[in-house]
């Protein structure tokens, strides 16, 4: 093989990990919209389109936890988003039935409590 050979087998290798870590993280994006949707759903909320857009999506997850949309607005202040999460986060966890304190999963591991929270009854 030539230098230009193995340049472009390299490109080749580069440019398939590049597509297949945005696939799986479209996927993961995907999976949280409609966990964030069923989460919504069962707290009477219904979230429409407005779910499966990056950052608006907070608008019906503040609905489901009855807060007012204007608090958004303090997820764009750093350390503030944090425990406007966990407030948000806890509200949803006592209007979905749960205990207060599954917030504190849902910050350390999302990847197993959000879904618990959308899929569990």
């Amino acid at each position: 093989m030539n230098d230009t050979t193995e340049t472009a087998a390299a490109a080749g290798i580069g440019l398939a990990f590049i597509a297949i870590f945005f696939l799986v993280g479209l996927a993961c994006y995907l999976f949280f919209c409609f966990c964030g949707k069923k989460i919504c759903e069962k707290c009477g909320v219904q979230p429409g389109i407005l779910i499966w857009i990056p950052i608006v999506q907070l608008v019906p997850l503040l609905e489901a936890a009855k807060l007012p949309v204007w608090v958004i607005v303090l997820f764009f202040i750093p350390l503030v988003n944090f425990i406007t999460a966990i407030y948000m986060w806890s509200k949803i966890c006592t209007a979905r039935g749960k205990s207060g304190l599954l917030v504190v999963g849902v910050i350390l591991l999302p990847i197993v409590f959000i879904p618990y929270l959308a899929f569990s009854e």
